[in-house]
């Protein structure tokens, strides 16, 4: 069984009594205030330096004794639509090494939280230094809750970063199976003649690659109470299949598999804090692969659910393995299910790389998700599941063809056709997420990222609490 790889890098933080270098935080309303109370000499070299307010300026200020006696560091407005509650997250990449604590913070625990998730470095294959500047914990937080989000979205970061000759569907299994050994959860992974013979959808996806699919179903949690079944999709590499992608577009295909490390980073956050649901994670795991045995535009397959597929493109396989994870969560009567996928090019020319698209019929979840997004700082959008949409999906051979075959609605006729897996469960919710940051932003380096992992906690932990 091949290792997974940790290769996190976010440091922890501090205990609050470290001795450390006072970082004070100023808005453009609370600059004159704090420029008045400097010590004369600071605040003569403020001024030389000409510091101003502006969103992200740093300006370092000696002691007396020549020694680096402390930072000022501009928030910007708050309460301008554009403000960035991650901001304080620049800090690690722009301070010089050695302890900090941060003075007139509005956030304490976001702001710690983004520090961490900036401090994150990728060093799996060559040593990237990481960031020297340490965080000394702030007042008054939950320093143990903050250190175990930030080492969620680390691994899950790992997971995407790592390429596909490095992680396959075995290795996204390593590190399911690291995740349930750590917080003792029950794994079992399908494969092979029972993979084949039980979930068609994705086995009929993977089997033209050597590097064997399989499904990941990991359970955790006490059997009475609320049950939470997360889906990610986990394509290790999709070149598109049979109807290849152009080699532009196969650049960033390791990060196809970003549903399945959102979910596991999820779960790592869940259990890690002892939430009371009954998590299920579900993985369908494989390589959308080219070779003599690779399932072709216009076969008619047979799903789990019993509904025949006909394919209208080979390289639309993330909702077909979907299907086949979600009619297995539908069936157990779960009382949230939540998927999550970088499925289609559609939602991201529709809301760009940074929001995710939000499907569900139920609008009391959406509620929720909009206000665990605000409270956890990672966004998502809702669109609407236009039912008259799902006329496009019809076939004249089989039940549904997996694409709609024009150009209207992509995204809306996908989480569509994943609707028709999960029937039961009206508490359904579908991620479209992009899982990459395209260049870097205060607490999101360039990079893999697990967009609506940190939503997905603060929504259960909001729901079902401890």
């Amino acid at each position: 069984m091949p290792q997974a790889d940790a290769t996190a890098t976010t440091p922890a933080l501090l205990p609050g009594d470290t001795q450390a270098v006072p970082v004070t935080l100023v808005t453009t309303g609370s600059w004159a205030g704090i420029e008045a109370a400097l010590e004369p000499g600071q605040r003569s070299f403020a001024r030389a330096l000409g510091f101003k307010p502006k969103a992200g300026s740093l300006t370092l200020l000696p002691a007396s004794d020549g020694s680096l006696g402390r930072a000022l560091f501009s928030l910007g407005d708050p309460e301008t639509p554009a403000y960035d509650r991650l901001i304080v997250g620049k800090l690690p990449g722009l301070l010089p090494e050695g302890i900090f604590r941060l003075e007139n913070t509005p956030e304490p625990a976001e702001a710690a939280l983004a520090w961490l998730m900036g401090s994150y470095r990728f060093g799996r294959y060559r040593s990237s230094g990481g960031t020297k500047a340490r965080l000394a914990a702030p007042a008054g937080i939950d320093a143990a809750e903050v250190e175990r989000i930030a080492a969620a979205v680390a691994m899950g970061r790992d997971l995407i970063n790592t390429p596909a000759n490095d992680l396959g569907p075995a290795e996204i299994e390593a590190a399911a199976r690291t995740l349930a050994e750590r917080h003792g959860a029950a794994i079992n992974v399908t494969q092979g003649d029972e993979l084949a013979q039980e979930f068609p959808l994705i086995h009929a996806v993977g089997v033209a690659s050597p590097r064997a699919p399989l499904l990941i179903d990991l359970t955790w949690g006490p059997a009475d109470a609320p049950r939470v079944t997360l889906v990610g999709k986990g394509v290790a590499f999709d070149t598109g299949g049979l109807d290849i992608k152009p080699s532009s577009a196969m650049l960033l295909m390791k990060k196809d598999m970003g549903g399945a490390a959102a979910a596991l980073a999820a779960a790592d956050m869940i259990m890690g804090a002892s939430l009371r649901v009954r998590l299920r994670v579900l993985i369908p795991a494989v390589e959308n692969a080219v070779s003599g045995n690779a399932f072709r535009p216009g076969d008619v397959l047979r799903s789990r659910s019993g509904l025949s597929v006909e394919i209208g493109n080979t390289d639309a396989e993330g909702r077909l393995i979907l299907a086949d994870a979600l009619t297995l969560a539908d069936a157990e009567g779960a009382d949230l299910i939540l998927d999550f996928s970088t499925l289609t090019g559609a939602a991201r020319v529709a809301l760009g790389p940074d929001l995710p698209a939000f499907f569900t019929e139920d609008d009391a979840l959406a509620g929720s998700v909009a206000e665990a997004a605000r409270t956890a700082i990672d966004p998502v959008w809702r669109m609407p599941l236009h039912a008259p949409y799902a006329s496009l999906l019809d076939s004249k051979v089989a039940d549904l063809n997996n694409v709609s075959g024009g150009p209207f609605a992509g995204a809306i006729t996908a989480a569509l056709f994943l609707r028709r897996f999960a029937p039961k469960t009206k508490a359904h919710g579908h991620f479209d997420l992009y899982g990459w940051n395209p260049s870097t932003k205060p607490g999101r380096p360039e990079g893999g990222e697990v967009q609506t992992a940190r939503l997905t906690y603060a929504l259960l932990k909001a729901r079902y609490g401890r």
